[in-house]
């Protein structure tokens, strides 16, 4: 057994058909924290105010963790983003896709990496933690070297840190482990996602456990790399359409075979 079951998280994002309104929301994280998890990633709610959602994870007894919000809001208005994740006491923060980022150029990285710096300096000073969530694309080369590498190099690792996706590093042609590895101290946040070959012979996300991703060794490097939360996603896919399903089924196998109390 590896981590403890206080640090799985469920990526809201998975369930996000079911968070359209506040009704929606408070019956869903109700759902999360019956299955066994004590922390949510916050991602693809529906409009809700920053204080009722602080009001409803309180009297329902669970976590936010972390938080995906829009990347230009993140490049653009740090100090108001800042401002609103305090107010949820949200210590981990998430730059969760690079839309509109031209890499195909090396100097467009360079550029984009610059921006993620700063606003993590400006994150940091008030006391949260900028993190990058990667997909497949970030594992393009450009002048030779893998735009990832490339993003994490130009940028202090004290401005931006890690979250590193399972599925997507696999997607890319790379190797999780040794991404993890990789990252070992800049790595407070491990997306767990599983990868699955359809009958078509497409890749498709699976519950954790029931695709092809050598999970005990991937979380033994993150936890010795540091790694404080461990976040379940699924972005489709789900068992019997269900997500909420997917997400037990994935908190069941991590709750047996990679958790001790």
């Amino acid at each position: 057994m590896i981590i403890k079951k206080d640090q799985v998280v469920a990526q809201l994002y998975t369930v996000r058909e079911y968070l359209k309104t506040p009704k929606d929301i408070a019956a869903s994280l109700k759902k999360v924290k019956k299955i066994g998890y004590g922390s949510v990633q916050l991602s693809g709610l529906g409009p809700i105010d920053q204080k009722e959602l602080k009001a409803m994870l309180d009297e329902i007894g669970i976590i936010a963790s972390s938080t995906h919000e829009p990347g230009n809001e993140i490049l653009d208005e740090p100090g108001k983003v800042a401002d609103r994740l305090n107010d949820l006491g949200v210590a981990y923060i998430v730059y969760p896709y690079p839309s509109g980022i031209d890499f195909s150029s090396a100097g467009s990285v360079k550029a984009f990496a610059k921006k993620l710096d700063r606003a993590g300096a400006v994150l940091r000073k008030a006391g949260i933690t900028l993190t990058y969530h990667n997909h497949h694309i970030e594992f393009r080369k450009v002048g030779g070297k893998v735009i990832l590498e490339m993003i994490y190099d130009l940028t202090d690792p004290q401005n931006l840190q890690a979250e590193i996706d399972t599925y997507w590093v696999q997607a890319g042609g790379a190797d999780p482990l040794a991404w993890v590895k990789r990252m070992k101290g800049r790595l407070p946040l491990l997306h767990m996602k599983d990868m699955g070959i359809s009958s078509e012979t497409k890749q498709i996300f699976e519950e954790i456990g029931q695709g092809n991703l050598s999970w005990e060794p991937i979380v033994k490097a993150a936890k010795s790399g540091g790694c404080k939360w461990y976040i379940v996603e699924q972005d489709s896919n789900h068992e019997k359409g269900d997500p909420f399903r997917s997400l037990k089924m994935s908190y069941d196998y991590i709750a047996a075979n990679l958790c001790r109390e």
